[in-house]
């Protein structure tokens, strides 16, 4: 045999191999995708803590019966002009929070927001975090989210409910505003919000992944999507050092938007500082997103 035709023979194991390894790469990592996604969707944190005062812990359940509870934060009462006076201009904003939070961290925020905008906050949890029972999953925070949503409903009939999110909880309330369609929220406020999954997990991994992601997810979050769908006017904050999801995604679902609020980039922020580095730039934000198209009362 000639060296010739040992070169050939040594190329040829060599791309064999390279095809095997490729193969059961692929096979291992479909199987872990299939397997373990929720887990990397839905990160509980083992803390159950408490909420501060002034949060009034409220009890209700997920659309599939599932027991949940949540926090509902008001604006301090200055009499006659008290939130569910008639006539007013209220709205009760039902923040989700991100995969790897809990609802009682974010008080202090909701409370900020409240005595900022005069607006009600509720902060519902996801069944699996804060000891509730449960497994989370893309169904289940789905059902959870309409159960929030039903609950502000029976709890604040004559107030319009605007939905805010925050990274996974981004995802949760531009589905749920899908779902409200046409009784559309009044607005729709993401904070870090990613443009799909499937992005997502081609950010995370690498390819084939967006092509294993189609035949094997099981979690179909899609808000750039959904943006483009949506009445309600869609705000966006990001910050531009954000690593967990990089602030080109929150650019695309704002651009996507059929009814564009307004965006704001906050310069030196990452995933979770954006109200703190921000400072009076967000909260100027967040209210005038509140506030937008809230009507009076009826």
């Amino acid at each position: 045999m000639d060296n010739g035709q040992r070169g050939v023979r040594l190329i040829t194991s060599f791309v064999a191999i390279a095809i095997a390894v490729a193969v059961v790469w692929v096979a291992l990592t479909t199987a872990w995708m299939w397997r373990y996604q929720e887990r990397v969707v839905f990160q509980p944190p083992a803390a159950y803590p408490d909420a501060p005062a002034p949060a009034r812990r409220v009890e209700f359940k997920a659309s599939d019966g599932h027991q949940l509870f949540g926090y509902v934060v008001s604006a301090p009462k200055t009499g006659p002009a008290d939130a569910g006076t008639p006539g007013e201009l209220r709205a009760v904003v039902i923040a989700f929070h991100g995969n790897a939070d809990l609802a009682a961290w974010q008080i202090a925020w909701s409370q900020e927001l409240a005595d900022r905008s005069g607006a009600t906050v509720f902060v519902p949890e996801y069944r699996g975090y804060a000891g509730i029972p449960g497994t989370p999953t893309y169904q289940s925070a789905a059902a959870d989210a309409r159960g929030a949503l039903e609950f502000v409903r029976k709890e604040f009939p004559s107030s319009d409910v605007v939905l805010y999110g925050h990274s996974l909880g981004t995802a949760i309330a531009t589905e749920l505003a899908g779902h409200m369609r046409p009784q559309a929220p009044k607005a729709l406020v993401l904070m870090s919000p990613f443009t799909s999954a499937r992005e997502m997990a081609a950010r995370m991994l690498v390819p084939p992944i967006p092509w294993i992601w189609q035949r094997v997810s099981r979690v179909h979050y899609d808000t750039r999507q959904l943006a483009a769908q949506l009445e309600s006017p869609v705000f966006v904050a990001h910050g531009n050092r954000d690593l967990n999801i990089p602030v080109r995604m929150g650019r695309e679902v704002f651009a996507a938007a059929r009814n564009p609020g307004e965006l704001l980039i906050v310069e030196g922020a990452g995933h979770n500082d954006v109200p703190d580095a921000g400072g009076e730039r967000y909260w100027r934000w967040l209210v005038a997103a509140v506030g937008s198209g809230v009507g009076v009362a009826k």
